[in-house]
């Protein structure tokens, strides 16, 4: 019988400790091989040097792309340049009936002119009011509209960074989201991307880093998969330049 909480603690850790080497002897029995008792050894840290090398030419960046991301159930388009971009997010505005559009305050969003091709819609640009509480506004909106800083060819992903004027709940929280990649920042293999993140060092990390691929998706209740739970049912990836 333990004298004190220390001792107990200790007795208590023995006893688990105990079930768990039985519980795995018992796997290994069934496996007929001795349990592990050495972790594993790696010959490297890493990814191995013919990864680190891996690259795709631009057709094929934009072609394993567009097919990554579709199967996840988001859309691509192809444009040539930022007017192309201003006619799609347009003329998508006017199919869907979209009255209210939320867009991260950036310079190349600027040059959109968001506001004299949706006459009939309210454009509002993140952070630009400190009055308002723009979680609410961007998720009332109908179209969250986003400049990616990278992108993945062989996962489907996009990556969008948040700071100040690139409120994370812009790409989050409205019914479609419309993201903007331009063609340079299109790369292979997400090792591409990360290594800017190490390079900076963790005090210069933004505030938050989020990989998008494809609309929102959960099957968390009975396996029964859902669209659209946790964040925009429609995704849009704007391969532009």
């Amino acid at each position: 019988m333990a004298n004190t909480h220390q001792e107990w603690l200790k007795e208590m850790e023995a006893e688990s400790r105990a079930k768990q080497k039985t519980f795995i002897n018992g796997i290994s029995s069934k496996l007929k091989r001795p349990m592990v008792t050495e972790p594993p050894r790696h010959p490297y840290r890493g990814a191995p040097d013919f990864w680190n090398a891996y690259e795709w030419g631009e057709a094929e960046r934009i072609e394993r792309f567009t097919s990554n991301f579709r199967s996840a159930g988001g859309h691509v388009e192809r444009l040539a340049n930022m007017e192309d971009v201003q006619r799609f997010i347009a003329d998508k505005a006017v199919e869907l009936n979209a009255k209210y559009v939320i867009r991260q305050n950036q310079p190349e969003l600027d040059a959109l002119n968001l506001e004299g091709a949706l006459p009939d819609a309210q454009i509002s640009v993140w952070n630009s009011d400190s009055e308002q509480y723009w979680k609410a506004r961007a998720a009332e909106a109908d179209f969250g509209v986003v400049i990616a800083d990278y992108a993945a060819a062989y996962t489907g992903s996009i990556t969008v960074l948040s700071s100040k004027d690139k409120g994370r709940s812009v790409s989050l929280l409205p019914t479609v989201l419309i993201a903007i990649i331009p063609l340079e920042r299109l790369k292979t293999r997400l090792g591409e991307i990360m290594v800017h993140f190490d390079e900076a060092g963790r005090e210069n990390l933004p505030a938050g880093i989020h990989f998008i691929s494809g609309p929102s998706r959960s099957a968390d209740i009975e396996n029964d998969l859902t669209i659209g739970v946790h964040g925009p049912g429609v995704v849009y990836a704007l391969i532009v330049g």
